[in-house]
């Protein structure tokens, strides 16, 4: 298992800006058609932990962000046929603009291997970062395909004590 998500402080962000790098280098990757290596090392040489125009980058998981980048762009065709079937009635993958796809490819994959990091916690980092690339509406529109996705792919990490059948109580206290 690779640092990140169960430790708190810097390695917990890495992952975060790892994500956030990859959602952006899928998206360049889809506009510009370069090459996925190109972009990564693009990426981790010009961009992840570098000053730009007086900006400091934050430094990321830069394994993790190799590794989503890698997947999520090697394995496109499975990724849209997944996350098409959690979209609501009407919607396609194809319709989504191309930044709301490099964001639901990416958490499509880490939700469909990497059963490591919690369901529930690549949720709320792929619905953050949509709310820091649009609107209210598109956060929840997120939230509903992860949601539907991720009961889909992890259910196991869904059941509540309610739901798991049986009696849950304590043997001793009957």
């Amino acid at each position: 298992m690779a640092a990140g998500d169960k430790a708190a402080g810097p390695a917990r962000q890495g992952r975060s800006t790892a994500r956030l790098a990859t959602v952006q280098a899928l998206y360049q990757i889809e506009l510009s058609d370069a090459a996925i290596e190109a972009v990564i090392e693009e990426f981790l040489a010009h961009r992840i932990g570098r000053e730009i125009e007086g900006a400091q980058y934050a430094e990321a998981d830069r394994e993790h962000f190799k590794w989503l980048v890698r997947n999520a762009s090697e394995r496109i065709d499975e990724l849209d046929e997944c996350l098409g079937g959690a979209l609501d009635t009407g919607w396609s993958v194809s319709r989504l603009g191309a930044l709301m796809r490099a964001l639901l490819r990416a958490a499509t994959i880490e939700l469909m291997a990497r059963p490591d990091i919690p369901a529930r916690v690549v949720m709320n980092e792929y619905v953050e970062l949509a709310g820091a690339f649009f609107s209210r509406r598109e956060p929840a529109f997120v939230n509903a395909a992860l949601d539907t996705l991720a009961r889909r792919l992890r259910a196991g990490e869904f059941v509540s004590p309610d739901d798991a059948g049986g009696d849950v109580r304590s043997s001793a206290g009957r």
